[in-house]
């Protein structure tokens, strides 16, 4: 059974990054609606665009960004996922969680009045995160997002509009390239969690 799960929880990852994963496929670099995806970030040296699947073949440039922020999200998720997996399993944890487990195990084990506080951040931050343009009180000044994933919102710039072009799109692409490790990462800890074999291979401290 936890094989059976494993395989499709590998099945429906490698199906929703298919057309993001990096890699050679030049022929397909136009669109039917005559949209150009090879130059877009993500789509780099040295395997450039990559889909087998031929999903972008009907996509125009709305959907396309549609799925780049699905890709950014879920690579953002699975960063925080890699560094809470590996954080619980060294063995530190909040005041009053010293006796839960790490991993799937803690499932069971955590407090329901936990559970709906994770809820409601998940759902606090479901709607913060996003283009806020048309939020009351949020700075005037916003113009809205310039890329998917960009949600600043007039508040969070850290010097962002200062830096080139270039310099912006080599750290989108990192913040693609390191989502993409994270997915990958956050299924291996969770097979291996699942197949009870997780500190032996992965983790042995």
């Amino acid at each position: 059974y936890p094989i059976m799960k494993s395989a499709a929880v590998f099945a429906t990852l490698f199906a929703s990054a298919a057309a993001f994963a990096p890699a050679q496929q030049a022929a397909v670099s136009s669109t039917a609606l005559n949209a150009d995806f090879s130059k877009e970030v993500g789509a780099q040296a040295p395997l450039g665009l990559w889909d087998p699947c031929g999903i972008t073949n009907m996509m125009d440039q709305d959907k396309f960004d549609h799925y780049r922020w699905v890709e950014l999200k879920h690579g953002r998720v699975a960063m925080l996922g890699v560094v809470g997996y590996l954080t619980t399993y060294a063995g530190v944890r909040f005041p009053g969680a010293e006796d839960i487990p790490a991993g799937f195990a803690a499932l069971d084990a955590v407090p329901g009045m936990v559970w709906a506080q994770m809820i409601a951040t998940w759902a606090i931050m479901e709607g913060a995160n996003r283009d806020q343009k048309e939020t009351p009180g949020v700075n005037e000044s916003w113009s809205g997002s310039t890329f998917p994933g960009d949600f600043r919102n007039g508040f969070i710039d850290f010097g962002w509009d200062k830096q080139t072009d270039e310099w912006k799109a080599k750290k989108r692409a990192l913040e693609i390239n390191q989502g993409r490790a994270a997915q990958m990462g956050i299924l291996g800890l969770m097979v291996h969690d699942q197949l009870g074999n997780l500190k032996e291979t992965v983790l042995p401290w």
